[in-house]
């Protein structure tokens, strides 16, 4: 993908949660906010890079919407899509309200899952090159499956990475309204692990093999 086309999804991306975020709060002078924006905006670059130099495949692959995404996961992800945003807008509210209801000792614990879980993300998108935005079998790109790296030691690791960004969110933003979208999110998370790991139980060769051998999707030792 060329330098231009990814500046330009960093822009819309960056504009689109800058709006859900701002709009709201009705102000500019939001430090947390900006913080924020800042960080997304350092981790989209480092994710671009890192793909760029290790799985470059994937990026044309989560560019595009490819034939055979489960029914069920368009039907989650138009529920999803709108829990995702109301952590932003109801962040922004309370901030418009005047006194964020979270103390700012919470940012430090939410950088470190924010960091955390961007960098489990990454490493799970490096290491497989059939991590795209839906669930499907990729007959098309050769589905297998990937049992090096993080998936070594969960079946579903980027998920775990993706939970901690969720819940790192309001506490970056100093919002407890935002923390109830969020735990819902989280739980909407594991609702998909659950349903894809079913699917590729039943449709991808070799992944009942590799649930004897990696027991667990996101919680060493419990589930």
């Amino acid at each position: 993908m060329s330098p231009a086309l990814v500046g330009l999804a960093v822009v819309g991306t960056t504009v689109f949660f800058a709006i859900l975020l701002f709009v709201p709060a009705g102000r500019l002078d939001w430090i947390l906010g900006w913080i924020y924006v800042g960080l997304f905006i350092i981790n989209m670059i480092i994710n671009w890079v890192c793909l760029q130099l290790w799985n470059p495949e994937l990026i044309a692959a989560r560019m595009r919407f490819s034939k055979g995404t489960k029914t069920w996961d368009k039907v989650w992800a138009a529920l999803f899509a709108p829990l995702i945003i109301a952590i932003y807008i109801v962040a922004g509210l309370e901030f418009r309200d005047g006194a964020s209801r979270l103390t700012e000792m919470a940012w430090p614990f939410g950088l470190v899952l924010f960091v955390l879980g961007s960098a489990l993300l990454m490493w799970s998108m490096v290491v497989n090159p059939f991590f795209e935005k839906t669930v499907r079998i990729q007959t098309d790109r050769g589905h297998r499956v990937i049992d090096s790296g993080p998936y070594a030691y969960l079946r579903h690791p980027g998920y775990v990475g993706f939970m901690a960004w969720v819940l790192s969110t309001p506490l970056l933003l100093a919002s407890a309204w935002a923390l109830i979208p969020a735990l819902l999110s989280v739980i909407g998370i594991a609702i998909r692990t659950a349903l894809e790991d079913r699917t590729l139980r039943a449709e991808l060769p070799g992944y009942t093999d590799y649930t004897k051998r990696v027991r667990f999707r996101l919680i060493p030792g419990i589930w």
